[in-house]
This record gives structure tokens, C-alpha cells and sequence, in this order.
């Protein structure tokens, strides 16, 4: 397994950052993917994105991007990648936790925006970026952010820029906790053990039935809770539910 993944017991760890201002490491995007997609809920049940610098994502490699001999060619391939993953996190079947130290600005603020909860710090700040730079949006935030903040908030941070700080970041529900810029680690570490010994199979229908509501009738969601719901109470996470509170103790489902 490449040191960007580790499993420490049901949780997925992948550093999808290097170095002291976390830039996004490219060469582990097709790792950190595949990683994603063939996960086993069996055995995982949750994953945790990190990274190993002073700040989660602050983007690409912009001076890569300014050496490229062929910068559309650099950056949609660069594009290509980054999206293969942000799909696998979407799709992965299990919740997503973010552990959003210091800034997440370009890709980083694609990467909160996709995950499931993201835990910020006091100090932790967000920004487009891609108009500093002269670029339009990727890794979905024209797709995700108006979908979390409405389309008129998300036009005004998009088209402005808007660097928004931790308080504002989680008034509009883009970071779910804020904690003490030192225990931001910590505090995503804990929240993602506490979910991955939860019911996996429940929490993984209820990310998929979060992620069909917005383009789907009324009617046609009710169906599919209705037979996300009767998968849980035929299988063994549901029968272990029931079990506990009929004999009024804590459930068990790992």
C-alpha cells in the first residue's frame, strides 16, 4: 500500500497533500482512487483525509502549471486525475471525514466540499483561489458548493473570491465542527473512528440516499428509502439495532 494510505483498524487514512503548505500530491491521486473504490465495508468504515503540512490543500503545483510546455494539456490532465478521485470519495461507500488544518483554497476547497464532514480549526480558512490564478473551478465546487450554500451565496464566493474563515465556513455548512486549531487531528480522528463502529451499511444508504435527493422527485425518493430502509431492518446491522434496544444496552455492530 503507498504511504499516501493506511488503514488504522476500520478507518481509511490518505494524505491527499505534501508538504508544509499542502499541495495537492498528483501522484498519489490515481492511488488514493482506486483505494477509495475498492474499499471493503467489511472491513473499513470510514475514511479520514489528511494531510502532512501546516495546511490541508492550498491546490495544484502553480509553478508546474506556469513551467508546463503545455499548460491546457498539464492541467486537464492534472484535471482528469483530481476528478477520478473526488468521484471515488463521493461514491465511497462509506462517510468521509476531512481533517481541514490551516487553509483549503483551489482543489483543497473541492476536496471539503465533496467530503461528508469536514472539522475545521479556529484558524482554518477557505478560498475558490482558481480566480487568483486566472482559472475557472474543478473538483466539482461549481457542482457541490451551490448545492451546500445555495446558488446565490456560492455565485458570490465563487465570482468574488471570498475567503471565508472558520465561523463562516460553518454558518453555511461547509465545515460540520470547529475545534481549537490543535486539535483539528485529533477531533476528525475521533469523529471518524466513532463513525467507522457504526452501522456501515446504514450510513453508506444514508450517503447515497443524501446524494440522489436534490435531482430526484419526491416520489421517487420515498421508493428508495423505502427499500433502503427494508434492507436495513432484513440485515444484520438492523437485527443488532433492534436487539439492543429491546434489551436496553449499547449496540454492537462490529
Amino acid at each position: 500500500m503507498s504511504d499516501a494510505v493506511e488503514q488504522d483498524g476500520r478507518v481509511l487514512r490518505a494524505r491527499v497533500a505534501r508538504g508544509r503548505h499542502g499541495t495537492l500530491d498528483g501522484d498519489a491521486l490515481p492511488v488514493l482512487a482506486d483505494a477509495l473504490a475498492t474499499l471493503d465495508p467489511e472491513s473499513v468504515g470510514a475514511v479520514l483525509l489528511v494531510s502532512d503540512g501546516d495546511s490541508f490543500c492550498t491546490g495544484g503545483d502553480v509553478r508546474a502549471f506556469a513551467g508546463a510546455e503545455d499548460r491546457g494539456a498539464y492541467v486537464g490532465d492534472l484535471a482528469t486525475a483530481f476528478h477520478t478521485f473526488l468521484r471515488a470519495v463521493v461514491d465511497c461507500p462509506v462517510p468521509v471525514v476531512a481533517a481541514v488544518t490551516g487553509w483549503a483554497a483551489g482543489a483543497g476547497m473541492s476536496i471539503v466540499c465533496a467530503a461528508d464532514l469536514a472539522v475545521g480549526g479556529r484558524g482554518t480558512k477557505l478560498r475558490p483561489a482558481y480566480p487568483g490564478i486566472g482559472f475557472s473551478p474543478d473538483g466539482g465546487m461549481t457542482w457541490t458548493l451551490p448545492r451546500i450554500v445555495g446558488a446565490a451565496k456560492a455565485r458570490h464566493i465563487l465570482l468574488t473570491d471570498r475567503i471565508l474563515d472558520a465561523q463562516a465556513a460553518l454558518d453555511l455548512g461547509i465545515l460540520a465542527t470547529v475545534v481549537d486549531d490543535g486539535e483539528v487531528r485529533a477531533e476528525a480522528e475521533h469523529t471518524a473512528h466513532r463513525l467507522a463502529q457504526g452501522p456501515t451499511l446504514a450510513l453508506g444508504r444514508i450517503k447515497r440516499l443524501l446524494g440522489s435527493s436534490p435531482d430526484l422527485p419526491l416520489a421517487d425518493q420515498l421508493d428508495a428509502e423505502a427499500a433502503a430502509i427494508a434492507a436495513s431492518a432484513a440485515g444484520a446491522e438492523g437485527s443488532e439495532g433492534l436487539a439492543a434496544f429491546t434489551e436496553k444496552r449499547p449496540p454492537s455492530f462490529h
